[in-house]
Order: C-alpha cells, then structure tokens, then sequence
C-alpha cells in the first residue's frame, strides 16, 4: 500500500508491505500523481517496507530522477541497509538523500497510545 500526503512544499509518500513486481500496475498512477503535485521535496518513508526487489527501485528512482529534472530532492526515510543496497546495484543511490536520524514509529490512533519504537526488520545472513 502507498499513501501520499502533501505540504505546501513536500510530498511524502508512505509505502507499506512489498515494493516489488508484484506491485508494479500501481506505479505508474503513483508517479503521475507524484510529478503532477511538482513539489519540491519528495519524502519517501519506507518503514513498513518488507521487500523491494528491483522492480520497486526502478520505481523509486524514476521518482527521484523526475524530481531532479525539476531541481528538486528526494529523501529516503527508514530505508534499511538491503533497500539501500538494491539502489546501490542499481547504480541510482546518489538519486536519493538518506535521512539516517530518522527512527521508525508506530502509534494505534484508535485507542490513543503513545507511539512505540518498531523493530528493525531482519537483516539476510
């Protein structure tokens, strides 16, 4: 699932679940969506990423390479270290500004508790 939220200046999109070729139908609204707000900043969370293959980096870069041509910024949020090494392969992680004080949190707005801290996801041995 990708939800998108907008400021006057940013755009973040939230994406949950996988980013992968199982997933691709939905991209190129996405991206439309995306380019068509022509914000300056592009914020894209990935803390509730549990994949991404190079389907969902092809994706993440054309995003960020949209954003350049425009002469703005893409910033990865809660990227783990496998997600950031599938864009390195790609040869596109110079695309993207990677926020690395950013810590994940969760909160359940439905019974109003306080947010937590989320686990790391697994890394591959």
């Amino acid at each position: 699932m990708i939800e998108i939220a907008t400021s006057s200046t940013t755009t973040t999109l939230v994406i949950a679940g996988d980013l992968d070729l199982a997933e691709r139908d939905q991209f190129p609204e996405i991206a439309a969506r995306v380019v068509g707000l022509r914000r300056q900043l592009l914020v894209i969370d990935m803390c509730r990423v549990t994949f991404m293959d190079s389907t969902g980096a092809a994706f993440l870069i054309s995003l960020a390479d949209a954003g350049r041509k425009r002469g703005g910024a893409t910033v990865l949020r809660g990227a783990d270290d496998r997600d950031l090494f599938v864009l390195e392969v790609c040869g596109a992680l110079d695309l993207f500004r990677i926020d690395t004080d950013h810590h994940c949190e969760q909160s359940d707005t439905a019974t109003g508790a306080a947010s937590v801290e989320l686990p790391q996801r697994p890394r591959p041995a």
